[in-house]
């Protein structure tokens, strides 16, 4: 079958999550072909198709999402951009792959659900974390009853972010809330959708959001920001089957961050471990499984990868798995691939644990 051909909007030649992940990912599947690629200056778009071997370069986005030779558009730009570039999309009726989160509020994102589900195209969310080999091996033990009836979950993820005192240019765009994209929805969302993805949707819970620093340095130039987002989350929640999760998610570390999710049931307990060298935060950690069935032992479990004949990092790796289901969706008709309605879900399980931080009081998630 032909390659689907692919425009990405955000392709920067020099930096960003497509060239850390998506262009890779797309070069490793013959079953896909990079067509055009859009930026916001045309010296980079032109520079970027050369780079990428794409055929077209774009500074319009509304032109790439139109133009014949694209199937399927991949948005890998800021979140306040989403909306506006799914709907391009979905006129022109194109296949979609937005990156998380999906939209920079539930309404929003509702409204880009009913949208792409009218269209009749496939649309992807980028909750790639799903597709980690410890995460499918882990979710599949669950099923076959490694630990027995699931008892508990207890969540601690943290990335590394000078604690919120001195931050990296690139962060202050996360440090404020207008953007979507702070600790809550980026950590936060990417987190609880892989612990949900493994034991179930939460019911109700409880929450805590705090912003310990108020203000911030810019590292580079030694500007002053205001910190409105909130760089700790305090959560405890249970999920219809009863079982109990405790979680602390926050972006305020001076040291490497990391990811613990450590599942306990009836006959053993699992742990997906991240390494503890790197920027931390799930999505971007090499993550490990390990097992126990007895009280003195834990052991190494391999996970799960459908891409065994070929070798990834972690970033470029699961997205490459995601598009890769997404593909067998696309040609089949399968619904695989998070869509934009499992992104739905995810911000209407933020708008729980910011209503319960706000009221200070335990709310239903649906």
């Amino acid at each position: 079958m032909d390659p689907i051909r692919v425009g990405i909007i955000g392709a920067s030649p020099d930096r960003g999550w497509a060239v850390r992940a998506h262009v890779p990912a797309l070069q490793a599947l013959d079953y896909f072909r990079i067509t055009a690629v859009g930026t916001s200056r045309a010296e980079s778009a032109q520079r970027a198709a050369r780079l990428f071997g794409a055929t077209h370069a774009f500074t319009d986005p509304r032109r790439l999402a139109e133009d014949p030779e694209v199937d399927l558009v991949a948005i890998t730009v800021k979140v306040p951009a989403h909306a506006e570039l799914i709907r391009m999309a979905l006129a022109a009726g194109k296949h979609v792959y937005c990156e998380w989160p999906l939209a920079l509020n539930t309404t929003e994102a509702e409204s880009l659900t009913r949208l792409a589900e009218d269209a009749g195209v496939r649309h992807a969310v980028g909750l790639q974390t799903r597709f980690a080999p410890a995460i499918v091996r882990a979710r599949r033990l669950l099923a076959e009853g490694f630990v027995g009836e699931v008892v508990s979950a207890t969540v601690y993820s943290a990335r590394h972010l000078g604690a919120g005192t001195q931050v990296p240019d690139w962060a202050a765009y996360t440090l404020d809330r207008s953007n979507g994209a702070g600790v809550l929805e980026i950590v936060g969302g990417h987190t609880l959708d892989v612990v949900e993805h493994l034991i179930g949707d939460f019911t109700d819970l409880s929450a805590r959001l705090a912003i310990r620093h108020p203000h911030a340095v810019i590292e580079e130039t030694g500007a002053a920001i205001e910190v409105t987002t909130p760089n700790h989350l305090l959560l405890d929640a249970v999920t219809a089957a009863g079982v109990v999760v405790s979680a602390h998610i926050h972006d305020s570390k001076v040291t490497n961050g990391r990811t613990r999710i450590e599942i306990s049931g009836t006959a053993g307990d699992l742990a997906i471990v991240s390494g503890v060298n790197g920027p931390g935060g799930i999505s971007l950690s090499e993550l490990n499984l390990l097992g126990s069935r007895s009280k003195d032992t834990w052991q190494p479990l391999p996970g799960d990868d459908p891409l065994t004949e070929m070798t990834f990092g972690t970033e470029v790796g699961n997205v490459a798995r995601l598009y890769a289901v997404l593909a067998q969706d696309i040609r089949t008709g399968t619904t695989t691939a998070p869509t934009f309605a499992d992104g739905v879900h995810l911000h209407r399980l933020l708008d729980a644990i910011r209503n319960s931080a706000d009221t200070a009081t335990r709310v239903l998630t649906s």
